[in-house]
């Protein structure tokens, strides 16, 4: 029930939240919109750590197989990254197998993000 408050969508972002439920890092929202200064989306990364602008995408092949939907994932990690925000890209079977690497990179990407001016980016949630 947590998860579906939280607006976890699929299992892969079941597992991406237990992990990091079980962390010392901070909690995420889940599923927001991201947009730019004048309000153009930029994408909707599974996790958000709005204080200093981290996204973390769990890329799934069945979610980004066609060459279309490629093609998409890849744009938007794009414009999230010209942006300023730090993204954070990882497997699902990675949530599985390696999860104390997953949460590492976490960590290292958060502290990036952490020692450099937040980008001027808007994350909006979804209403309730």
């Amino acid at each position: 029930m947590r998860e579906m408050l939280a607006d976890v969508h699929s299992p892969a972002e079941g597992w991406a939240y237990r992990l990091l439920q079980r962390s010392d890092l901070p909690q995420m929202q889940w599923n927001v919109r991201l947009l730019d200064p004048t309000g153009k989306l930029l994408g909707i990364p599974d996790g958000w750590l709005d204080d200093v602008a981290l996204a973390w995408q769990i890329d799934s092949l069945e979610y980004h197989l066609s060459p279309a939907d490629y093609a998409l994932t890849v744009r938007r990690h794009t414009a999230m990254t010209a942006a300023g925000i730090v993204v954070v890209h990882t497997l699902p079977s990675q949530l599985r197998t390696e999860p104390q690497e997953v949460l590492a990179e976490l960590r290292n990407a958060y502290q990036q993000a952490l020692h450099r001016p937040r980008p001027p980016v808007t994350a909006v949630t979804r209403i309730k």
